[in-house]
């Protein structure tokens, strides 16, 4: 299968979505540029896309050639709660970059809003509302495509992001950052994805904070949860790119691991070829990562839903499936791992002999 050649006119997320195509988000942003030296832990704001536009430009574009069929705007925590005077200097360059490298390939632009830093103690409507409204102002001055509310953990915020969204006529997705359990307030993901959807999302699901098997866990109660109301709204997992079956209810941020010794853990991508077919066979559409999602993952989810979609992205132009470029390597033992059954049933050793596989969360 031959990678895409340049697309045509392009065609809007619900378009694509209904129509039954495979949408392929982005991935890590804030835990790769940190690690490239461009974003400071603790604040994780994205400064960066004044400070180090190339580093991000860079970003994307790797995502664009692994795959991902949109751009979504750097602005994680870029309100006004987070970055005071810089937050809507912020929010239009980070669109700029999205546009310029969207316009490169057949990618949208999407808009990002999160949780905000007040909510926890202040559960003030208007106030919130404000913020997110203030980052609507740029992205629809900026025109683009459409919105996602994403990583949430109180199911509340999560309907006001969508309903002060809903003001543009731009489409709205929303997700939360919840394994099984439900949101902080203990209202299960089901119920949700049902607040969500009767807000006015038309894209529901889960991001960030939980490995590829939990948050497919999560979708699928979502699921659940919308067919038992009778609603119907396409479905979005942007998971980490880590295994984490023995975090908690707040996910990865509680493991002694966080943030600077998730490396261990991070997916193989052949670990992420698994999660996009279950995720496909889910019923899921738009299918993503998030923090520690770096763009061969992306590549890997392209790859394995390659014959629903019909082509190969252009990183694919590098990479044997199933490791078939190893067939040319001169030792014939590494040839022999040239084929599927190998890569599959791998159990990957950390080469640390003292280190436990799972750790104890400190929460």
């Amino acid at each position: 299968m031959a990678p895409a050649g340049r697309p045509g006119a392009k065609k809007g997320i619900l378009e694509r979505l209904e129509s039954g195509e495979v949408v392929i988000g982005d991935g890590s942003f804030l835990i790769t540029l940190e690690k490239r030296g461009y974003v400071k832990a603790g604040l994780w704001t994205p400064e960066a896309v004044i400070e180090h536009p190339d580093a991000v430009r860079q970003l994307h574009m790797e995502f664009l050639r692994a795959g991902s069929n949109v751009m979504q705007t750097f602005t994680f925590s870029a309100s006004e709660d987070n970055m005071e005077s810089k937050w809507e200097d912020v929010n239009a360059a980070a669109c700029d970059l999205a546009r310029e490298v969207a316009g490169k390939g057949d990618a949208l632009v999407a808009g990002g809003i999160c949780q905000t830093s007040i909510y926890k103690y202040h559960k003030d409507e208007t106030r919130i509302k404000k913020l997110f409204r203030q980052q609507l102002e740029v992205f629809a001055w900026k025109n683009v495509d459409f919105l996602i509310a994403e990583y949430f953990e109180h199911v509340e915020e999560a309907v006001w992001a969508v309903e002060v969204l809903k003001e543009s006529d731009r489409p709205v997705a929303v997700t939360m950052c919840i394994g099984p359990e439900g949101d902080m307030h203990d209202i299960t993901p089901g119920e949700c994805a049902v607040r969500l959807v009767k807000a006015g999302a038309s894209i529901v699901g889960v991001n960030c904070r939980f490995g590829p098997e939990t948050s497919l866990k999560t979708m699928e109660l979502m699921k659940e949860g919308l067919e038992r109301a009778g609603l119907k709204a396409h479905l979005m997992v942007q998971p980490l790119g880590f295994h984490t079956p023995d975090c908690g209810k707040e996910g990865f941020v509680d493991l002694p691991e966080y943030p600077f010794g998730l490396e261990s853990r991070v997916a193989t991508r052949w670990d992420i070829q698994k999660y996009a077919r279950e995720a496909y066979n889910l019923g899921v559409r738009y299918i993503g990562g998030c923090c520690g999602f770096e763009p061969y993952h992306i590549r890997a989810i392209a790859e394995e839903l390659a014959p629903e979609r019909g082509f190969l992205p252009p990183a694919s132009e590098k990479h044997g499936s199933w490791g078939s470029g190893l067939d040319m390597h001169t030792k014939p033992w590494i040839r022999a791992r040239a084929r599927r059954e190998y890569w599959e049933n791998l159990l990957p050793a950390s080469g640390r002999p003292f280190c436990p596989s799972l750790s104890k969360p400190d929460v």
